[in-house]
């Protein structure tokens, strides 16, 4: 009997989303719409057959994609796995694909592959034609494999590959064209071999060896079929779980139960970071999904009672856009590096609880259900889950979010927050909330601010006023800085920077340009402010590393006073892949510096431009370094919470032997 799922049907008993029709995802104008339904064909109703005697099988998703390709990561945890003596009792079911190479003399790229790792070591177990590890079908085939074969008391279900977060999802699959899992995928593929059942899941613990997956939507999917989730918040290095650590615990006591491995997971993972020196960033976390649903009650409380502020009080969007600058976010979401949009819940609640009071319900609920992290010292604000957070305004990452979010007011919230308009259904959400009217909401592009002039204080330093508008219009505002040679016709980019001194309430805004920049090895650099933390800011340098592109991870600690260099890393994919490597730099590295270069005179688009190469050595660092002589132009840029951006007039620095001289 062929079993037809409907994705908007399941996905609506789960995810409460927003009543639409079933179109495309946006059109020309900006308006949002919803996703279109999908479903697949699976061979049989599955039903659960969990015996009950101790038995723990993990089934492991193993999608390799570039990850195993460029670098064998997949590879050296098979080899971490390998290491691990299972006793009887304790089962690995392994499904391999996804990667052009394996480097190892076992997997087949040309093939899906099915393993068994027991007590009488690693077995191939059957090939399938190849298919795209990133389609639902893919993934419910191998979930109903191994549990028809391969059933155990206790079952864990672990992805391996890169991340997207929310909307872009995980296992992205490198032969096909990195298709990827959305979480609705995940939900109708899991739903076919274990229905929905918050009250009684089937399955022990879900894990994401990924980056990007510890979401407050991702728990919302998962709590229908798991006690417990092991994902991460952050980016997570390439290293990756430590397979010989937790499977290791796990074949000592096969006992545990899905909250001591997950701790296992946890630890051994931060140890294993912190070996090879990747743990600053680091974030790990174990959340009891069965005590999930005062979370999802609160974070619902919490979007309407924002929904509800936006409506009475037109600045709120810039309030709430600053507290999300200041909240600690995942991925980069800067231009460089691209936008995953995932801000983490607890700090966000806290940056809001001045003006939102169910923000403390969050943190309480996020408390009581996140049983144990693991995170670094830049990734102090960490509290297990984050949430969807629109950084740069996109209407097609929205609507992505609009398929796949946990609740209904913050999908209404950013519907109008983004586009002044509501999403379909928000006619009837005003009318639930008592709302009659929404008020017309401030757009930065509408206030006059463009080429704003700038002033000189008494102190010599710059100064743009824009009055008391500005609390209600601006998420953010921050420096730009460029270097001018006037006889070649070029200006180069800098980057960006917020060290200045803001009145929020009288709209007064002064640079504290002190005549320093960024430099690795005394060498200047272009550098995005990507995380403004009250302990330390993280910056993100693109650079060439032996000629491939990468943006270098910088932080400086407000405490110590000292820039530390965190390692390299890929930006996302255009597909909303993350890449996976933190690489740390090795001495003999060859680094190309690059700046931003535009003609001064025109109005050509500004383009990457390599500057300097330098070789690493052990001293090699990153610090601030004095400006060399020459013309540099100060402006100070804009944005608001739908991603509109402006730009002020610009002051002319000219620097001579250390000294700086500003004019208008």
């Amino acid at each position: 009997m062929r079993k037809i799922i409907s994705l908007m049907a399941t996905m609506a008993m789960c995810l409460s989303l927003i009543a639409c029709g079933g179109e495309d995802v946006s059109d020309e104008s900006g308006q949002l719409t919803a996703t279109s339904d999908v479903s697949f064909d699976t061979d049989k109703s599955m039903t659960s057959n969990q015996p009950k005697d101790g038995s723990w099988a993990v089934y492991w998703y193993l999608c390799g994609s570039d990850l195993e390709s460029n670098g064998g990561f997949a590879t050296i945890d098979l080899s971490e796995m390998l290491e691990v003596e299972l006793p009887e009792n304790v089962k690995v079911v392994i499904q391999t694909g996804g990667s052009s190479v394996w480097q190892n003399e076992y997997m087949d790229p040309d093939k899906l592959q099915r393993w068994l790792y027991s007590s009488e070591g690693l077995e191939l177990l059957e090939e399938q034609e190849s298919a795209s590890m990133g389609d639902a079908q893919t993934l419910y085939d191998f979930l109903a494999f191994a549990n028809e074969n391969y059933p155990a008391e206790k079952v864990a279900v672990t992805f391996w590959n890169h991340g997207g977060g929310s909307v872009n999802g995980a296992a992205f699959d490198e032969l096909y064209g990195l298709d990827s899992l959305d979480l609705a995928e995940m939900y109708e593929a899991f739903d076919a071999v274990w229905p929905a059942d918050t009250e009684n899941p089937t399955l022990e613990l879900v894990g994401f060896d990924t980056c990007l997956m510890a979401t407050v939507d991702v728990a919302a999917v998962f709590q229908n079929f798991a006690k417990y989730l092991v994902g991460s918040e952050e980016v997570e290095p390439g290293n990756g779980w430590y397979y010989s650590g937790w499977l290791g615990a796990l074949a000592d006591d096969p006992n545990m139960d899905g909250v001591e491995l997950g701790k296992a997971i946890c630890d051994t993972y931060y140890e294993g970071c912190e070996a090879v020196g990747t743990q600053d960033q680091t974030t790990l976390s174990l959340t009891d999904l069965t005590k999930l649903t005062p979370l999802l009650e609160a974070y619902e409380s919490f979007g309407q009672e924002a929904f509800v502020a936006a409506t009475e009080d037109p600045g709120f969007f810039a309030e709430l856009g600053r507290a999300a600058a200041q909240s600690e976010n995942y991925g980069g979401n800067t231009r460089e590096q691209g936008y995953t949009n995932m801000v983490d819940l607890g700090h966000l609640a806290r940056q809001t609880s001045w003006m939102l009071p169910s923000a403390q319900s969050v943190s309480d609920a996020l408390e009581e259900c996140v049983l144990y992290k693991v995170n670094g010292m830049y990734r102090s604000e960490s509290t297990g889950l984050s949430c969807y957070y629109s950084y740069n305004g996109d209407i097609d990452d929205f609507n992505g979010y609009i398929g796949v979010g946990a609740g209904m007011a913050f999908k209404h919230l950013f519907a109008y927050g983004l586009t002044g308009e509501l999403a379909e259904g928000g006619e009837e959400y005003l009318d639930s909330l008592n709302i009659q009217e929404l008020p017309e909401i401030v757009s930065l592009p509408d206030m006059g601010w463009d080429n704003k002039p700038l002033d000189i204080n008494d102190d010599g330093v710059t100064v743009l006023d824009l009055g008391p508008d500005a609390d209600d219009a601006l998420a953010g505002i921050n420096f730009l800085l460029y270097y001018v040679d006037e006889e070649s016709d070029q200006m180069m980019l800098l980057g960006s920077d917020n060290d200045m001194n803001a009145d929020w309430e009288n709209g007064v805004f002064t640079d504290n340009f002190r005549g320093v920049w960024g430099a690795i090895d005394g060498h200047l650099v272009y550098m995005e402010l990507s995380c403004a933390d009250e302990d330390y800011n993280l910056y993100s340098v693109p650079i060439l590393l032996n000629d491939e592109e990468y943006n270098l991870q910088v932080a400086y600690d407000f405490h110590t006073e000292e820039w530390s260099i965190l390692g390299a890393a890929k930006g996302l994919d255009e597909s909303g892949m993350a890449g996976k490597e933190l690489r740390l730099l090795e001495e003999g590295d060859k680094i190309t510096t690059i700046w931003k270069l535009a003609s001064y005179s025109g109005d050509d688009d500004f383009e990457m431009y390599t500057v300097d190469d330098l070789t690493v050595t052990a001293d090699t660092s990153f610090g601030e370094i004095n400006l060399y002589d020459g013309k540099y132009i100060l402006m100070y840029e804009m944005w608001d919470a739908a991603g509109n951006y402006v730009y002020s007039d610009s002051a002319d620095i000219d620097y001579l032997d250390g000294e700086m001289t500003t004019t208008i």
